[in-house]
This record gives C-alpha cells, structure tokens and sequence, in this order.
C-alpha cells in the first residue's frame, strides 16, 4: 500500500477499472466561498492517489474528470451529498453514478447514531482511523505526512464497507430506496450549492 500525492490532476492509467472511492478535502464547509483544494482516489487495490490543486487553479484536471464522469464507475463516498457539490462547482463534473456510505449506513444501522465514517470503518471492517488532520490547512502549499495519511484514510476503506453495506441493504429489503436516495444526491447539492442547503424543501413548514 502507498499514497501517492499529484498535483493538478490524476496520472493517466493508474487505476484499474471498477469503482473508485473518492472523497475530497476544502478550506471550509461553503462550497462557492472554501475553494476545493485535494481529492482522494483509490480503486480499491491497495494505493490511493491525492491530487492537489493550488491557489488560483484552473481545475483543468482532464484524467481525473475522465474518472469522475465515468458512468460505467460506481463512485463510492461518505457523505457524497459535499463531496459532488464540490466536485461539481470546481472540476463540472457530476461524479455519478454514486454509492454513499453514510446513506447506507442510516438505512441499514438504524440501531444506533453513529454514522460518522470512524464509527462504520470500526463496526464493519474492524479497524481504527484518526480524525486529527480534519481541520487543517488544506490549502498549504506543502501538506504534511500527517495530513496526506488522514485523507488516504478517507478512502482506504471505502470499498470494504461497499461490499458489506450492499448485503446489509439486500438482507433488509432497502436496496430500491438507497438507489433512488442515491440517485437524487446530484439534485440535492445543486439545492445546496443555489442557496437552500439549510432548508429542508420538503417539509411542511
């Protein structure tokens, strides 16, 4: 297993086919004002790939929106709802189609709160991750040791909880719903992104 760390887009070929884990990393949590700064890739074979963009970049990124608007690539996220907002308002691309994680987590964990990515990689797969780095300077010109690890993290274990949430969804009978919760995530961060990411349109109020 290796991190490696690229600058301004993907290197062509390195990932093998079959979905990919992606997960991205911002200077804050408003899309338009926090510039996107890191995505994590992995295929789930051992290595995950950082592409680091700068301060003032173009965003051209042709291999790694190649990648994203794959539609014969499942993309895997935790929390995808962020991750396709941001993705779409830097790179324009919408990385579908989309398996998240945190989604399938709420329809099929329901005997606990804890859906956040440290609890499910512990339940399910066993293993511990550190959050430390989640609030550091992405946008650094130099990113530590310590911060490139923490966002391999983000998508190391994606693909392990893929294959197990899917059976989980299977067994409960709530494959149908979480592919169409899926496939509405692309409207919901384009809601987010004009301005009623705090309104749930929905309700009665």
């Amino acid at each position: 297993m290796a991190v490696h760390l690229h600058h301004e887009d993907l290197p062509a070929g390195v990932l093998a086919p079959g979905p990919v884990a992606v997960d991205t990393e911002t200077l804050g949590l408003v899309t338009p004002r926090d510039r996107l700064c890191l995505v994590q890739i992995a295929d789930g074979r051992g290595d995950e790939h950082l592409i680091k963009f700068g301060a003032g970049s173009d965003y051209a990124a042709p291999n790694l929106k190649a990648v994203l608007g794959d539609a014969a690539r499942i993309k895997l996220f935790h929390f995808a709802r962020f991750d396709l907002a941001a993705l779409h308002h830097y790179l324009g691309v919408w990385a579908t189609p989309v398996f998240c994680t945190k989604i399938a987590s709420k329809l099929t964990r329901t005997y606990t709160d804890r859906h956040g990515l440290k609890d499910l990689v512990r339940e399910l797969l066993g293993k511990e991750i550190s959050k430390q780095q989640q609030s550091s300077d992405w946008g650094a010109e130099t990113l530590s040791e310590a911060q490139q690890e923490y966002a391999a993290s983000d998508v190391r274990y994606l693909h392990g909880m893929h294959e197990i949430l899917v059976a989980r969804l299977e067994r409960e009978g709530r494959s149908s719903i979480a592919e169409a919760s899926f496939a509405y995530l692309p409207t919901r961060a384009r809601l987010d992104l004009a301005g009623w990411a705090d309104k749930d349109i929905f309700s009665h109020e």
